[in-house]
Protein backbone atom coordinates (compact mmCIF):
# COMPACT_ATOMS: atom_id res chain seq x y z
CA UNK A 1 0.00 0.00 0.00
CA UNK A 2 1.18 3.51 -0.81
CA UNK A 3 0.68 6.40 1.61
CA UNK A 4 -0.33 10.02 1.28
CA UNK A 5 -0.22 13.14 3.43
CA UNK A 6 -3.44 14.94 4.29
CA UNK A 7 -2.89 18.56 5.19
CA UNK A 8 0.41 19.30 6.86
CA UNK A 9 1.32 15.96 8.41
CA UNK A 10 -1.41 13.29 8.59
CA UNK A 11 0.04 10.19 6.88
CA UNK A 12 -2.67 7.83 5.66
CA UNK A 13 -2.92 4.86 3.33
CA UNK A 14 -3.68 5.87 -0.26
CA UNK A 15 -6.95 3.96 0.09
CA UNK A 16 -8.83 4.12 3.37
CA UNK A 17 -11.64 1.91 4.65
CA UNK A 18 -15.08 3.41 5.09
CA UNK A 19 -16.68 1.36 7.85
CA UNK A 20 -20.23 2.77 7.78
CA UNK A 21 -21.70 -0.02 5.65
CA UNK A 22 -20.74 -2.65 8.19
CA UNK A 23 -23.43 -1.29 10.51
CA UNK A 24 -25.57 1.20 8.63
CA UNK A 25 -27.33 1.98 5.33
CA UNK A 26 -26.43 -1.23 3.46
CA UNK A 27 -28.91 -3.68 4.94
CA UNK A 28 -28.89 -5.36 8.33
CA UNK A 29 -25.61 -5.01 10.24
CA UNK A 30 -22.92 -7.51 9.34
CA UNK A 31 -21.66 -10.11 11.80
CA UNK A 32 -19.38 -8.29 14.24
CA UNK A 33 -16.84 -11.09 14.56
CA UNK A 34 -16.49 -11.24 10.78
CA UNK A 35 -16.13 -7.47 10.52
CA UNK A 36 -13.47 -7.40 13.24
CA UNK A 37 -11.57 -10.04 11.28
CA UNK A 38 -12.01 -8.03 8.08
CA UNK A 39 -10.69 -4.85 9.71
CA UNK A 40 -7.70 -6.79 11.07
CA UNK A 41 -7.04 -8.08 7.57
CA UNK A 42 -7.20 -4.50 6.28
CA UNK A 43 -4.40 -3.57 8.68
CA UNK A 44 -2.37 -6.53 7.40
CA UNK A 45 -2.90 -5.29 3.83
CA UNK A 46 -1.52 -1.86 4.69
CA UNK A 47 -4.69 0.10 5.34
CA UNK A 48 -4.12 2.52 8.21
CA UNK A 49 -7.03 4.95 7.66
CA UNK A 50 -10.44 3.96 9.05
CA UNK A 51 -13.57 6.09 8.84
CA UNK A 52 -16.65 6.01 11.05
CA UNK A 53 -19.14 8.44 12.68
CA UNK A 54 -21.14 8.69 15.86
CA UNK A 55 -24.43 8.26 13.95
CA UNK A 56 -23.54 5.12 11.99
CA UNK A 57 -25.67 2.53 13.69
CA UNK A 58 -29.03 0.85 13.99
CA UNK A 59 -32.33 1.54 15.66
CA UNK A 60 -31.28 -0.69 18.53
CA UNK A 61 -27.76 0.70 18.77
CA UNK A 62 -27.35 4.11 17.15
CA UNK A 63 -23.58 4.10 17.78
CA UNK A 64 -22.89 0.54 16.66
CA UNK A 65 -20.18 1.41 14.14
CA UNK A 66 -17.90 3.37 16.45
CA UNK A 67 -18.06 0.54 18.97
CA UNK A 68 -17.21 -2.00 16.27
CA UNK A 69 -14.31 0.06 14.91
CA UNK A 70 -12.93 0.73 18.37
CA UNK A 71 -13.00 -2.94 19.31
CA UNK A 72 -11.51 -4.12 16.02
CA UNK A 73 -8.67 -1.60 16.00
CA UNK A 74 -7.72 -1.76 19.67
CA UNK A 75 -4.74 -4.10 19.05
CA UNK A 76 -3.41 -1.76 16.35
CA UNK A 77 -4.13 1.64 17.86
CA UNK A 78 -0.57 2.94 17.62
CA UNK A 79 -0.37 1.99 13.92
CA UNK A 80 -3.60 3.41 12.56
CA UNK A 81 -5.58 6.62 11.96
CA UNK A 82 -9.18 6.82 13.16
CA UNK A 83 -11.52 9.41 11.68
CA UNK A 84 -14.97 10.02 13.10
CA UNK A 85 -17.61 12.75 12.92
CA UNK A 86 -19.93 14.92 14.98
CA UNK A 87 -22.74 17.32 14.30
CA UNK A 88 -25.81 15.53 12.95
CA UNK A 89 -28.68 13.43 14.16
CA UNK A 90 -31.39 11.63 12.23
CA UNK A 91 -34.95 12.91 12.09
CA UNK A 92 -36.62 10.30 14.27
CA UNK A 93 -40.08 11.34 13.08
CA UNK A 94 -39.32 10.15 9.54
CA UNK A 95 -40.23 6.72 8.21
CA UNK A 96 -37.99 7.10 5.16
CA UNK A 97 -35.33 4.50 4.37
CA UNK A 98 -32.82 7.36 4.45
CA UNK A 99 -34.25 9.75 7.05
CA UNK A 100 -33.36 13.46 6.89
CA UNK A 101 -30.37 14.79 8.81
CA UNK A 102 -30.61 17.49 11.46
CA UNK A 103 -27.35 19.41 11.98
CA UNK A 104 -26.33 20.36 15.50
CA UNK A 105 -22.87 21.79 16.13
CA UNK A 106 -23.49 23.76 19.27
CA UNK A 107 -20.26 23.81 21.33
CA UNK A 108 -21.80 21.93 24.23
CA UNK A 109 -23.06 19.24 21.85
CA UNK A 110 -19.60 18.89 20.28
CA UNK A 111 -18.06 18.54 23.73
CA UNK A 112 -20.50 15.77 24.63
CA UNK A 113 -19.98 14.05 21.27
CA UNK A 114 -16.20 13.94 21.47
CA UNK A 115 -16.23 12.44 24.96
CA UNK A 116 -18.75 9.79 23.90
CA UNK A 117 -16.82 8.94 20.74
CA UNK A 118 -13.55 8.62 22.65
CA UNK A 119 -15.23 6.18 25.03
CA UNK A 120 -16.85 4.09 22.30
CA UNK A 121 -13.64 3.99 20.25
CA UNK A 122 -11.62 3.02 23.32
CA UNK A 123 -8.98 5.65 22.71
CA UNK A 124 -7.62 8.80 24.33
CA UNK A 125 -7.58 10.80 21.10
CA UNK A 126 -9.26 11.01 17.70
CA UNK A 127 -6.86 11.44 14.79
CA UNK A 128 -9.26 13.26 12.45
CA UNK A 129 -12.53 14.77 13.67
CA UNK A 130 -14.99 16.00 11.05
CA UNK A 131 -18.02 18.23 11.29
CA UNK A 132 -20.45 15.86 9.57
CA UNK A 133 -22.60 18.63 8.08
CA UNK A 134 -22.58 22.41 8.33
CA UNK A 135 -24.95 23.81 10.93
CA UNK A 136 -26.53 27.07 9.72
CA UNK A 137 -27.37 27.94 13.33
CA UNK A 138 -23.74 27.93 14.49
CA UNK A 139 -21.06 30.05 12.75
CA UNK A 140 -18.36 27.81 11.31
CA UNK A 141 -15.76 30.05 12.97
CA UNK A 142 -17.23 29.09 16.35
CA UNK A 143 -16.99 25.39 15.46
CA UNK A 144 -13.37 25.89 14.38
CA UNK A 145 -12.65 27.52 17.72
CA UNK A 146 -13.95 24.47 19.55
CA UNK A 147 -11.79 22.26 17.33
CA UNK A 148 -8.74 24.37 18.20
CA UNK A 149 -9.49 23.93 21.89
CA UNK A 150 -9.92 20.15 21.52
CA UNK A 151 -6.59 19.93 19.71
CA UNK A 152 -4.88 21.92 22.48
CA UNK A 153 -6.43 19.55 25.01
CA UNK A 154 -5.16 16.51 23.08
CA UNK A 155 -8.62 15.02 22.57
CA UNK A 156 -8.26 15.30 18.78
CA UNK A 157 -5.14 15.86 16.68
CA UNK A 158 -6.62 17.08 13.36
CA UNK A 159 -9.97 18.31 12.16
CA UNK A 160 -11.99 18.53 8.98
CA UNK A 161 -15.41 19.11 7.45
CA UNK A 162 -17.73 16.90 5.42
CA UNK A 163 -19.67 18.16 2.38
CA UNK A 164 -17.81 21.45 2.75
CA UNK A 165 -18.15 24.52 0.54
CA UNK A 166 -15.37 26.92 -0.40
CA UNK A 167 -16.89 29.69 1.72
CA UNK A 168 -16.95 27.54 4.84
CA UNK A 169 -13.53 26.06 4.13
CA UNK A 170 -11.99 29.54 4.02
CA UNK A 171 -13.81 30.75 7.12
CA UNK A 172 -12.97 27.66 9.15
CA UNK A 173 -9.37 27.46 8.03
CA UNK A 174 -8.78 31.09 9.05
CA UNK A 175 -9.49 30.14 12.67
CA UNK A 176 -7.63 26.82 12.78
CA UNK A 177 -6.10 24.97 9.79
CA UNK A 178 -8.17 22.16 8.32
CA UNK A 179 -6.42 18.89 7.58
CA UNK A 180 -9.03 17.47 5.20
CA UNK A 181 -12.49 17.76 3.82
CA UNK A 182 -14.59 14.66 3.22
CA UNK A 183 -16.97 15.13 0.31
CA UNK A 184 -18.85 12.87 -2.08
CA UNK A 185 -16.71 12.25 -5.15
CA UNK A 186 -16.78 9.69 -7.95
CA UNK A 187 -16.91 9.45 -11.72
CA UNK A 188 -20.65 10.07 -11.35
CA UNK A 189 -20.36 12.97 -8.90
CA UNK A 190 -17.64 15.43 -9.88
CA UNK A 191 -19.13 18.76 -8.80
CA UNK A 192 -16.62 19.19 -5.97
CA UNK A 193 -13.72 19.36 -8.42
CA UNK A 194 -14.35 23.10 -8.23
CA UNK A 195 -12.77 22.97 -4.75
CA UNK A 196 -9.39 21.71 -5.97
CA UNK A 197 -7.84 25.20 -6.29
CA UNK A 198 -8.72 26.25 -2.73
CA UNK A 199 -7.59 22.91 -1.32
CA UNK A 200 -4.23 23.32 -3.04
CA UNK A 201 -3.95 26.94 -1.92
CA UNK A 202 -4.58 26.05 1.72
CA UNK A 203 -2.91 22.60 1.71
CA UNK A 204 -6.04 20.66 2.64
CA UNK A 205 -6.61 17.02 1.73
CA UNK A 206 -9.69 15.62 -0.02
CA UNK A 207 -11.12 12.40 1.39
CA UNK A 208 -13.58 10.99 -1.13
CA UNK A 209 -16.61 9.15 0.24
CA UNK A 210 -18.82 7.03 -2.01
CA UNK A 211 -15.92 6.88 -4.52
CA UNK A 212 -17.61 3.99 -6.33
CA UNK A 213 -21.03 5.72 -6.37
CA UNK A 214 -22.21 3.48 -3.53
CA UNK A 215 -20.70 0.43 -5.22
CA UNK A 216 -22.32 0.93 -8.60
CA UNK A 217 -19.01 1.59 -10.38
CA UNK A 218 -17.75 -1.84 -9.37
CA UNK A 219 -19.81 -3.14 -12.28
CA UNK A 220 -21.22 -5.88 -10.08
CA UNK A 221 -24.84 -4.74 -10.13
CA UNK A 222 -27.60 -4.84 -12.73
CA UNK A 223 -31.33 -4.22 -13.05
CA UNK A 224 -32.03 -7.52 -11.25
CA UNK A 225 -29.98 -6.71 -8.15
CA UNK A 226 -32.03 -6.87 -4.96
CA UNK A 227 -31.52 -4.92 -1.74
CA UNK A 228 -33.06 -5.20 1.71
CA UNK A 229 -36.08 -2.93 2.01
CA UNK A 230 -36.12 -0.47 4.88
CA UNK A 231 -32.45 -0.76 5.79
CA UNK A 232 -30.54 -0.52 2.50
CA UNK A 233 -30.27 2.98 1.04
CA UNK A 234 -29.58 1.50 -2.40
CA UNK A 235 -33.33 0.83 -2.69
CA UNK A 236 -33.80 4.60 -3.14
CA UNK A 237 -30.67 5.38 -5.17
CA UNK A 238 -31.33 6.33 -8.81
CA UNK A 239 -28.23 4.63 -10.19
CA UNK A 240 -29.51 1.21 -9.06
CA UNK A 241 -32.96 1.43 -10.64
CA UNK A 242 -33.65 -0.44 -13.88
CA UNK A 243 -33.72 2.89 -15.73
CA UNK A 244 -30.51 3.97 -14.02
CA UNK A 245 -28.67 0.81 -14.97
CA UNK A 246 -29.80 1.26 -18.58
CA UNK A 247 -28.75 4.92 -18.67
CA UNK A 248 -25.31 4.00 -17.30
CA UNK A 249 -24.64 1.30 -19.88
CA UNK A 250 -22.06 3.40 -21.75
CA UNK A 251 -20.33 4.38 -18.52
CA UNK A 252 -19.95 0.76 -17.44
CA UNK A 253 -18.73 -0.16 -20.92
CA UNK A 254 -16.08 2.57 -20.67
CA UNK A 255 -14.95 1.24 -17.30
CA UNK A 256 -14.75 -2.30 -18.59
CA UNK A 257 -12.63 -1.18 -21.54
CA UNK A 258 -10.27 0.82 -19.33
CA UNK A 259 -10.02 -2.07 -16.88
CA UNK A 260 -9.12 -4.53 -19.62
CA UNK A 261 -6.40 -2.20 -20.90
CA UNK A 262 -4.83 -1.96 -17.44
CA UNK A 263 -5.41 -5.58 -16.39
CA UNK A 264 -7.57 -4.24 -13.58
CA UNK A 265 -11.22 -4.15 -12.49
CA UNK A 266 -13.77 -1.36 -13.00
CA UNK A 267 -13.61 -0.54 -9.30
CA UNK A 268 -9.83 -0.27 -9.40
CA UNK A 269 -9.96 2.05 -12.40
CA UNK A 270 -12.57 4.22 -10.67
CA UNK A 271 -10.34 4.61 -7.62
CA UNK A 272 -7.06 4.94 -9.51
CA UNK A 273 -8.59 7.69 -11.68
CA UNK A 274 -9.08 9.99 -8.69
CA UNK A 275 -5.83 9.07 -6.94
CA UNK A 276 -3.83 9.75 -10.10
CA UNK A 277 -5.67 13.04 -10.58
CA UNK A 278 -4.44 14.67 -7.37
CA UNK A 279 -1.89 13.50 -4.78
CA UNK A 280 -4.06 14.72 -1.91
CA UNK A 281 -7.18 12.69 -2.82
CA UNK A 282 -7.80 9.62 -0.65
CA UNK A 283 -10.83 7.45 -1.43
CA UNK A 284 -12.49 5.51 1.39
CA UNK A 285 -14.60 2.78 -0.23
CA UNK A 286 -16.49 0.52 2.12
CA UNK A 287 -16.96 -3.21 1.97
CA UNK A 288 -17.96 -6.26 3.98
CA UNK A 289 -16.02 -8.67 1.76
CA UNK A 290 -12.37 -9.69 1.82
CA UNK A 291 -12.05 -9.92 -1.96
CA UNK A 292 -13.31 -6.36 -2.32
CA UNK A 293 -10.92 -5.18 0.40
CA UNK A 294 -8.00 -6.69 -1.51
CA UNK A 295 -9.30 -5.38 -4.84
CA UNK A 296 -9.66 -1.83 -3.54
CA UNK A 297 -6.17 -1.89 -2.02
CA UNK A 298 -4.78 -2.93 -5.39
CA UNK A 299 -6.08 0.25 -6.99
CA UNK A 300 -3.24 2.17 -5.32
CA UNK A 301 -0.76 0.35 -7.55
CA UNK A 302 -2.43 1.32 -10.84
CA UNK A 303 -0.81 4.23 -12.62
CA UNK A 304 -2.74 6.48 -14.98
CA UNK A 305 -0.81 9.30 -16.66
CA UNK A 306 -2.12 12.86 -16.59
CA UNK A 307 -3.02 12.45 -20.27
CA UNK A 308 -4.97 9.27 -19.50
CA UNK A 309 -6.80 10.97 -16.65
CA UNK A 310 -7.67 13.92 -18.89
CA UNK A 311 -8.90 11.58 -21.60
CA UNK A 312 -11.16 9.83 -19.09
CA UNK A 313 -12.46 13.19 -17.87
CA UNK A 314 -13.31 14.19 -21.43
CA UNK A 315 -15.25 10.98 -21.95
CA UNK A 316 -17.07 11.40 -18.64
CA UNK A 317 -18.03 14.94 -19.65
CA UNK A 318 -19.78 13.63 -22.74
CA UNK A 319 -21.19 10.29 -21.67
CA UNK A 320 -24.81 9.63 -20.78
CA UNK A 321 -25.37 8.90 -17.08
CA UNK A 322 -28.27 8.54 -14.71
CA UNK A 323 -28.72 10.72 -11.67
CA UNK A 324 -26.67 9.54 -8.70
CA UNK A 325 -27.58 9.45 -5.02
CA UNK A 326 -26.59 12.75 -3.44
CA UNK A 327 -27.05 11.96 0.23
CA UNK A 328 -29.85 12.27 2.74
CA UNK A 329 -31.71 15.56 2.92
CA UNK A 330 -30.52 18.04 5.54
CA UNK A 331 -33.25 19.88 7.44
CA UNK A 332 -32.93 22.71 9.90
CA UNK A 333 -35.30 21.74 12.68
CA UNK A 334 -33.76 20.88 16.01
CA UNK A 335 -35.23 19.17 19.03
Amino acid sequence: MNYRILGKDLKVSAVGLGCMGMSHAYGSPADKKEMCELIAKAVDLGYNFFDTAEVYGTGNNPHDNEELVGKALKPYRDKIIIATKFGIEFDKTSNATNPPLIPNSRPEVIRKSVESSLKRLGTDHIDLYYQHRFDPNVPIEEVAGVMADLIKEGKITHWGMSEATEENIRKANSVYPLTAIQNRYSMMARHYESLFPVLEELNIGFVAFSPLANGFLSGKYNENSKFEKGTDYRTVMPQFTADGVHQNKDLLELLNTLAKDKNATPAQISLAWMMCKKPYIVPIPGTRKLDRLIENAGSADIILTSDEVSAIDNKLDNINMSAVFGGSKVIKKRE
